[in-house]
């Protein structure tokens, strides 16, 4: 049976995504509300992400320690906007990316990625004329778009590896490296 918060309403024309975040202390799988027409993959980076975000069915896994923890479960949680590090859809669910890749004067440029006790590989979609220290320089938005993710964590090696087509991270609490493929 659904959490009370986790009931959707049909006239608002909601649904319910399952999504995985990142904070400074922890990992938490769960499920976001939201008007059927948002795109949770890109909801954080638009004008319509809530100042505190409620997580339906949450499992919280605390990486601060020397093993990450044994899950918490909670039928709701709220979680400050600005305490997400990164987020994405939780597999196998998927939304269409948010950029088109025969759009010319663009590519993937490959990175590192790291937050918390994670690193996640991927690319970045940018102009061929900046490298990632022109990007980082450039790049105003809250919340960065990352490609073709591979999440593991140095730290936690029992932790399965992640794949994911896209994640959002937030760029100003990040440590951003370049790789090659």
């Amino acid at each position: 049976m659904l959490n009370p918060s986790t009931t959707l309403s049909n006239d608002l024309g909601e649904k319910s995504v399952p999504v995985m975040l990142y904070t400074h202390s922890s990992m938490i799988l769960g499920e976001v509300k939201v008007v059927s027409q948002i795109r949770v993959s890109t909801w954080l980076k638009t004008s319509s992400a809530p100042d505190i975000v409620q997580i339906s069915n949450a499992k919280v896994i605390l990486t601060t320690g020397a093993a990450p923890s044994n899950p918490l479960f909670f039928p709701e949680i709220h979680i400050p906007n600005l305490e997400i590090l990164a987020m994405h859809l939780l597999p196998p669910t998927s939304e269409p990316l948010d950029y088109d890749p025969s759009e010319p004067n663009r590519h993937l440029l490959p990175v590192s990625i790291l937050f918390n006790a994670f690193k996640a590989d991927g690319a970045l979609w940018v102009s061929t004329r900046v490298d990632l220290a022109k990007f980082i320089e450039l790049n105003r938005e809250t919340f960065t778009s990352v490609y073709n993710i591979q999440i593991s964590s140095p730290i936690f090696t029992s932790l399965p590896t992640i794949r994911v087509p896209m994640m959002i991270c937030r760029q100003a609490k990040l440590i951003f490296s370049g790789r090659t493929i």
